[in-house]
């Protein structure tokens, strides 16, 4: 019986950042795994509940050829923390928080940019080891990139943050959707079926 894996992806307003990083990478895991192996949702330190996607957000994310419809914003709990296997954040501010909520997640809560850069410093080999099921894989993937932690440099925050767009100018938007999808691929793959 196969395992799902729960990601949640974290900014402030959960109507720009977090949602164009669950939106990515939903699209891509389900293309890696097959659609419901892996779930992908978002949620906001500070979140507009009941938002749309940011209008500016959702250009950008529709011009990458992914989807933004039916998306709505909601609130950080516990609750949707304890249940993750993984905890994508926009910033390391934001992973603070996460922690705060739920302690235990220090162990699987890292800032997006920062987890693709500790990603890659895992061969190829531990990637590549079968997993059963999408849980079991993400999971391990989980425990080797906070085994890098101590092993890498540390990024510093402009490298491991996310710029938050919003009420900014469409150039902010801009930067912020580089910012992703220069990392997407590298945090597609390791967390993609081996």
């Amino acid at each position: 019986m196969s395992s799902s894996a729960r990601i949640l992806t974290v900014c402030t307003g959960n109507i720009c950042r977090s949602p164009f990083l669950e939106r990515t990478l939903q699209s891509e895991l389900d293309r890696s795994w097959g659609p419901g192996e892996v779930q992908v949702h978002s949620a906001g330190t500070g979140a507009l509940t009941g938002s749309a996607m940011d209008p500016e957000a959702r250009a950008r994310l529709e011009a990458q050829g992914y989807a933004a419809n039916g998306f709505v914003a909601r609130d950080l709990t516990a609750d949707l923390v304890a249940g993750a296997d993984l905890v994508l954040t926009a910033t390391r501010a934001h992973r603070g928080k996460v922690a705060a909520v739920h302690p235990r997640a220090l162990r699987y809560v890292f800032a997006f940019r920062e987890f693709a850069d500790l990603v890659t410093g895992v061969s190829d080999d531990d990637l590549q080891v079968p997993s059963a099921d999408a849980g079991e894989h993400i999971r391990r993937v989980v425990a080797l990139a906070a085994a890098q932690r101590g092993a890498r440099p540390p990024l510093d925050d402009s490298e491991a943050d996310i710029v938050d767009p919003y009420r900014r100018a469409a150039e902010v938007f801009d930067q912020m959707t580089g910012q992703i999808m220069a990392a997407l691929p590298t945090v597609a793959r390791a967390l993609g079926r081996p």
